[in-house]
C-alpha cells in the first residue's frame, strides 16, 4: 500500500536511518544524545564504506566469472578430443599395403 504525502503510517519503523538519528540529536539536544548520535552516524558511515568495498569485490568476482564461463566449454572440448585419441577403435581396421605370403 502506498501512502499519500501527509498520511500517517500504520506501523512504526523498526530501525532508524542516518538522517533520523541526526534529527533525533537535534530534538534532544543533550550532550549524551549528541555524542551518541555522532557515534551512530560514524557507524553508518563505516557500514556504507564496507558495503561499497563489498560491491567492488563482487563486481570483480562477476568479471572473473564472465571471463571464465567460456573456459568450461573449451576444457570439455579438449577432454573429449583427448579421450578420442586414447580410445581404441571399436572395429578392427583393414590392413593396408603389401602382405607377404599372399599373391
Amino acid at each position: 500500500m502506498i501512502l499519500k504525502q501527509g498520511q500517517n503510517i500504520k506501523y512504526r519503523p523498526f530501525a532508524f536511518t542516518e538522517h533520523g538519528i541526526l534529527m533525533l540529536a537535534n530534538v534532544l539536544r543533550s550532550e549524551r544524545a549528541i555524542a551518541t548520535s555522532i557515534h551512530i552516524i560514524r557507524v553508518f558511515n563505516r557500514m556504507r564504506e564496507a558495503l561499497l568495498q563489498q560491491q567492488d569485490i563482487l563486481a570483480r568476482l562477476e568479471a572473473l566469472r564472465q571471463r571464465a564461463d567460456g573456459h568450461d566449454v573449451d576444457i570439455a572440448a579438449i577432454l573429449r578430443a583427448l579421450r578420442q585419441l586414447t580410445e581404441r577403435p571399436a572395429q578392427a581396421r583393414k590392413a593396408i599395403g603389401f602382405k607377404p605370403g599372399k599373391a
